[in-house]
């Protein structure tokens, strides 16, 4: 069963990477696949996008890597060079602005028709992921709230299983109200961590991004359920990590976690 899924790893760990340094790490750690930051500082940025990514993407797939999204902007420069680059999902993710969640919402609405044109011409997936805190769509009743109108062709889910369960979701409701409309799942860990002592006049806490194992996300119970499902595409663990100088280690041995449980007759995790 495990052929039917495609394992990613989001590479903004590796920003200053060569090319077919990147190509050649995450062959060794075990992926088939990257997501890549299109951003400042990395190997490619907004402005050369056009000429840098396919480059990128043949010198990956020299190590049998093939770019399956991105992260970066939406202007048409960057659809032409997914289209030229064969990478299909271009991701996204909408901040909840000072005018408050609703205003926010209808400007992402509007944002993502004005980029279907663009998604119908180039054939690429506009993916819009859930985000827990100050962002549209922090769950997956939020994520179907935005989404649910477009056609899934030109606009999906990227389900994030650390935001849902940091939003306290149960991942099997998460992933069915967002079904009709998935196009990637994301995983990776977290739990909320207490910063102040138990004297403190009032608690608070901060999100602690930890491994595949230890967090409050069952990497098994999505597993599962995307097994009993059929889901068929994109894996993509997103090395996302608090102990950032252990990133190489943690994210070597969640790929191997993440395989185990998408073995066909592996019920344990």
């Amino acid at each position: 069963m495990e052929e039917q899924f495609i394992f990613s790893v989001f590479t903004k760990p590796w920003p200053k990477m060569p090319g077919k340094e990147l190509g050649e790490l995450v062959s060794k750690l075990g992926f088939d696949a990257i997501e890549f930051p299109v951003r400042p500082g990395y190997q490619v940025e907004p402005e050369n996008v056009r000429e840098e990514l396919p480059k990128l993407t043949k010198e990956l797939q020299s190590f049998g890597i093939d770019i399956t999204s991105i992260a970066g902007p939406t202007d048409e420069d960057t659809f032409i060079a997914c289209a030229e680059a064969g990478v299909p999902v271009i991701r996204v993710m909408y901040r909840v602005e000072e005018d408050g969640y609703l205003a926010s919402e209808v400007r992402a609405k509007k944002d993502l028709e004005s980029l279907l044109g663009l998604c119908e011409k180039y054939k690429i997936r506009i993916g819009v992921q859930n985000h827990c805190g100050k962002f549209v769509s922090p769950n997956s009743a939020g994520l179907m709230r935005l989404v649910s109108d477009f056609d899934p062709r030109y606009v999906g889910v990227i389900w994030d299983a650390a935001h849902n369960a940091l939003s306290g979701e149960e991942p099997e409701m998460g992933l069915d109200i967002v079904w009709s409309h998935l196009c990637m799942v994301n995983l990776k860990n977290a739990y909320w961590r207490r910063t102040t002592g138990p004297e403190a006049e009032e608690a608070q806490w901060e999100v602690y991004w930890t491994s595949g194992r230890q967090g409050l996300a069952s990497w098994r119970r999505v597993a599962e359920y995307l097994k009993k499902r059929n889901y068929q595409g994109v894996i993509c663990l997103t090395a996302e990590y608090t102990a950032k100088d252990e990133v190489d280690r943690l994210i070597a041995e969640d790929i191997k976690f993440a395989r185990s449980l998408f073995t066909q007759g592996n019920i344990n995790g």
